[in-house]
């Protein structure tokens, strides 16, 4: 589970993350109680939520898969994805974490 920052702009609206979740990926997306669930790929399950003004994101992996343009597809999904929701690219994304640890 990982939380990403909005970067300034970007609104926590859940209503706006569903839409990123839908341009990122082609597969059927659930809302449950505050929750977005989709699944694409090797992401076997992938759970987005909001909390604290700050989009959460749990993955699962399916590790049976080794085709790599599935791989490379999904990663490059997921990170469209980020980079559409949070505001963030994924160099800024790495900054923020490694400033987060060294606090």
């Amino acid at each position: 589970m990982k939380e990403y920052k909005f970067k300034r702009g970007s609104t926590p609206d859940l209503d706006r993350i569903y839409e990123c979740l839908t341009e990122a990926f082609s597969s059927d997306i659930k809302k449950e109680d505050e929750k977005l669930i989709t699944s694409y790929g090797i992401l076997s399950s992938l759970t987005v939520w909001i909390d604290n003004k700050k989009l959460v994101v749990d993955t699962v992996s399916d590790t049976s898969n080794t085709d790599d343009t599935v791989i490379l597809d999904s990663n490059k999904r997921f990170r469209d994805f980020l980079l559409s929701a949070t505001g963030y690219t994924a160099k800024e994304r790495l900054k923020q974490a490694k400033k987060a640890v060294s606090k």
